[in-house]
C-alpha cells in the first residue's frame, strides 16, 4: 500500500523515542565589572563617565530641540476648509446649490444666486421636508501650511482632487501630443 520509505517515516513518528528531552532553563551571565578591585575609581575613569555624561546631555538637549521644532511646524500645517456653495439634506441627501437655487423643484422659489444663510428659517427640504437645520454645508479641505497658501503657481491653494486632475491631464495631453508625431510622418 505504502512505499517502503513512507512506512519507515511513518513507524519513525510513531514510535516512542527513547531519548527525553528536558529544556534547559536560562541562566543569565554574570555582571562584568570594570575593575576586580574594591578601590574607588580613578580620576581617569571620572573624566571618561563625565565626558560621557556630557555627551548625553548635548543629545538630550539636541532632541529636545527636535521636538520643538516639529511641534512648531505641526502647529503651522492647518486644513483650510473652502466653501463650495453646496448644502446637503443630511435625511435624503438633497443638495442645494447656491449657484442653481431651488426653482427647477416643484415648490421652489428661491432664484439661483440665493445664499443659504439668507433663506427663511422656515425653509424645508423640497424632497423629504426636513427642516433648515438638517442641512449641512459641504466644504474641500486644502492641506498645507497656511503660510504658504501664497506661493507656487496657485497650486497650493488647490484641493488634492484639483492637483490629481493637474497632474494626470498634463500626462494625458503629452500622451496625445507624442501618438499626433507619429499621425505627422
Amino acid at each position: 500500500m505504502f512505499s517502503p520509505s513512507i512506512t519507515l517515516l511513518i513507524l519513525l513518528f510513531l514510535l516512542p523515542s527513547s531519548h527525553q528531552f528536558v529544556p534547559h532553563p536560562f541562566l543569565p551571565r554574570p555582571p562584568l565589572s570594570l575593575s576586580l578591585s574594591s578601590e574607588p575609581p580613578t580620576s581617569e575613569a571620572s573624566e571618561a563617565t563625565s565626558d560621557l555624561t556630557s555627551k548625553q546631555d548635548a543629545e538630550m538637549t539636541r532632541q529636545e530641540e527636535a521636538l520643538k521644532r516639529v511641534a512648531e511646524l505641526k502647529s503651522q500645517e492647518v486644513f483650510i476648509k473652502r466653501s463650495t456653495g453646496v448644502f446637503k439634506c443630511q435625511n435624503c441627501n438633497y443638495e442645494y446649490k447656491e449657484s442653481e437655487g431651488d426653482q427647477m423643484m416643484i415648490g421652489g422659489v428661491n432664484p439661483p444666486g440665493t445664499s443659504f444663510s439668507s433663506l427663511a428659517s422656515n425653509y424645508r427640504c423640497p424632497t423629504c421636508r426636513a427642516s433648515k437645520d438638517s442641512f449641512q454645508e459641504v466644504v474641500e479641505e486644502i492641506a498645507g501650511f497656511e503660510v504658504n497658501q501664497g506661493y507656487g503657481f496657485g497650486t497650493n491653494s488647490m484641493t488634492g482632487g484639483q492637483k490629481n486632475a493637474l497632474i494626470f491631464g498634463g500626462l494625458a495631453a503629452f500622451f496625445v501630443l507624442f501618438l499626433a508625431g507619429y499621425g505627422m510622418s
